[in-house]
């Protein structure tokens, strides 16, 4: 019996671990960053929806952003559906960019052009170990 129990402990471990990797957030820098654009394209996808967001650096040049969002199913939740944002949409967006300075983040919120304020409902930021 002990070892069917241990084998059951070991097995719940390694199938636990790659659920919490997934939903690491350690790729972000947790400050947030507002960007202006236009959406370019909204992939309602699992296991995350992602928005192409077209923007204008101080340069005047044109900058492609890849926003991660949180899952369909829980979006789903919060009224959002596959039609929220179309190709054309003028938002404002506040992420968490990515450590590594690639033009991409995790989604926080949008505002409409009209000013309707749509929330990608974060979970909270772990605090770091330590602390």
């Amino acid at each position: 019996m002990n070892r069917t129990i241990i084998a059951n402990a070991l097995l719940g471990a390694l199938v636990a671990a790659p659920a919490y990797a997934h939903h690491s957030f350690a790729m972000f820098d947790h400050s947030e960053k507002v960007l202006h654009g236009t959406v370019k394209d909204f992939q309602w996808t699992n296991p995350h929806i992602w928005v192409q967001l077209d923007t204008t650096d101080a340069d005047g040049k044109s900058v492609e952003w890849s926003l991660e969002g949180n899952s369909p199913s829980v979006l789903s939740r919060h009224n959002w559906t596959k039609h929220t944002l179309k190709p054309g949409d003028v938002v404002t967006v506040t992420i968490n960019p990515l450590k590594d300075g690639r033009n991409g983040g995790d989604l926080i919120k949008i505002i409409m052009a009209d000013g309707t304020e749509i929330d990608n409902d974060q979970k909270p930021v772990p605090e770091a170990s330590g602390k």
